[in-house]
């Protein structure tokens, strides 16, 4: 299924995000993968409402960009709830994007680090010195083994073919080849923190 943003966002981006909540809830194991900005799963509130607002004003859309962050923020209490396991993955560009100023990025820097110690949760970072095997991709998330949303500029996209699914766990796995987790990616974070400075 193919859905234009500006139609799922045409009250605001706040409904949007309190409707995934049952599919979040459902999910046994979250594979996400993005390469424009921190998994949703992960954001803070200042990070999320920043480029929430720059989508509504983008898009032509109501902007409830405070109100759909906190929304956001609530959906992601499945990292701390129920027996849900998390493989989400970033391209290291994505933690050198300025959205917000240096206090939000090291906001949102430090709320990496304190997330990628919960047992549930393997946060990997693609480094820019990786040899690729495979090229950058659009963000898409892998919810369980059944369903795929592929995010673009214009439209979510629902995958729900099997055939399809499979091609997006393949690239999802050959990406996570090229990341890296635990210490180096703690390494790679404090980087960027001491280079705001």
């Amino acid at each position: 299924m193919y859905q234009e943003w500006r139609c799922l966002h045409r009250s605001g981006i706040k409904a949007f995000q309190e409707s995934a909540v049952p599919l979040y809830q459902r999910t046994s194991l979250f594979r996400v993968y993005c390469s424009n900005v921190v998994p949703g799963l992960l954001q803070t509130h200042p990070y999320t409402t920043a480029p929430l607002s720059a989508i509504s004003t983008f898009q032509g859309t109501p902007n409830d960009a405070a109100d759909a962050a906190a929304a956001r923020l609530d959906r992601s209490r499945v990292i701390y709830e129920g027996n849900h396991r998390f493989v989400l993955l970033a391209e290291e560009a994505v933690l050198r994007y300025r959205i917000g100023d240096p206090e939000v990025m090291a906001g949102r820097l430090g709320k990496l680090l304190e997330l990628m110690s919960l047992p549930s949760v393997a946060f990997g970072i693609i480094p820019q010195t990786a040899q690729r095997a495979i090229w950058p991709l659009e963000t898409f998330m892998v919810f369980d083994a059944d369903h795929v949303l592929v995010e673009s500029l214009s439209a979510e996209i629902a995958i729900t073919r099997p055939s399809e699914i499979a091609v997006c766990a393949k690239a999802f796995g050959e990406l996570q080849q090229l990341a890296v987790f635990g210490a180096p990616a703690r390494t790679l974070i404090r980087a960027v923190i001491e280079a705001l400075g």
